[in-house]
Formats: structure tokens, C-alpha cells, sequence
């Protein structure tokens, strides 16, 4: 569980409900008080959720594209690769066959992405808030105050956790 205290700097958790329509596939977001963002997965996510066994994470996006290209130096940040909200970050391939595309939510500059989650998948599901972090990304400056409006505070986020296993076991 996240927990934010208030001598913490990390201002707000918040998460992106259903990602690109896909029901309960919820992301997370850590924005720190210097704006840095950090991308985890939600706790109602189904790879945290039902005991799937991660085979293995990918940031080749596609056959041109891979986050581990990211190369960032300076103050300005030079070489960072630009991310929209969409923008996929990683692929997380299960033993069950399932495949989860998890994106930025963020409109930003990749920082870093999590290699140790590349050797140590298991790390994602053990820690998700901490060390098996997907992604960090730096938002510009005049939209940094903008970006959870779309978002869900952690409390909102367990309000919708809570109507869904409400309507799940209203169904069956």
C-alpha cells in the first residue's frame, strides 16, 4: 500500500483509471514535490492482483523504438525522449500469456526507466511503489500543476477499488 506522510515529498498519489479503455489496467502516479514523476502500477492491477507470474518486461516499443535508448545529460536535460499520456512505456508478458502495455499518463521527458525490474521481474509485484518502479519522467514546467486533473487521488482511486468489487459481487 502507498502511504504518504505529510513530512514526505511526495506530494500526491494518483492514479489513471482504466488505461487506454482497458478496464482495471490502473497505473500510478508519484509526483514529487520537484515535480519529478514517478510511474508504478496501480494496486488494483491485475498483474499485483491474481498471483500472475511475470515472465518478462520489455521497453523495445517497437522495432525503432526503445526506451533503454534513453540517454539523458545536462541540466536541460538533452537526449530525453518525449512522452505523450499515451505513450507506452514498458511490456509486462505473463506466463498465462496475458501481455499489459503499460503507458507514461504523463506528458513529460523520460528521466529513467527501472533496468532492475528487467533482471528481477518479481521486484514489480514485491514492490511497486518503491523499487520495481516502471518509469521516472519530468514534465514541463507549466504543465506539471496540471497533470493530475485527469487523475484520481488515492482516495478517489479506493472509492472506485470499492464500487468495482461491489459491482463484481453484485453480478455473480
Amino acid at each position: 500500500q502507498i502511504v504518504n506522510h505529510a513530512c514526505s515529498p511526495w506530494r500526491f498519489t494518483s492514479t489513471s483509471e482504466d488505461v487506454k479503455g482497458k478496464p482495471c489496467e490502473d497505473h500510478c502516479v508519484l509526483q514529487h514535490s520537484n515535480r519529478v514523476c514517478v510511474i508504478t502500477l496501480a494496486e488494483s492491477h491485475p498483474v499485483l492482483q491474481s498471483g500472475k507470474t511475470i515472465e518478462s518486461i520489455s521497453y523495445q516499443i517497437s522495432t525503432n523504438c526503445s526506451r533503454l535508448q534513453n540517454k539523458v545529460s545536462g541540466k536541460f536535460k538533452r537526449g530525453a525522449q518525449f512522452l505523450t499520456e499515451l505513450a507506452p512505456l514498458c511490456k509486462i508478458y505473463c506466463s498465462d500469456g496475458e501481455e499489459y502495455t503499460i503507458s507514461s499518463c504523463v506528458r513529460g521527458r523520460l528521466m529513467e526507466v527501472n533496468e532492475n525490474i528487467l533482471h528481477k521481474p518479481s521486484i514489480l509485484q514485491e514492490k511497486p511503489s518503491t523499487e520495481g518502479y516502471i518509469a521516472v519522467v519530468l514534465p514541463k514546467f507549466e504543465e506539471s500543476k496540471s497533470i493530475t486533473e485527469g487523475l484520481l487521488t488515492q482516495k478517489q482511486y479506493e472509492e472506485v477499488v470499492v464500487k468495482r468489487i461491489n459491482a463484481t459481487t453484485a453480478t455473480s
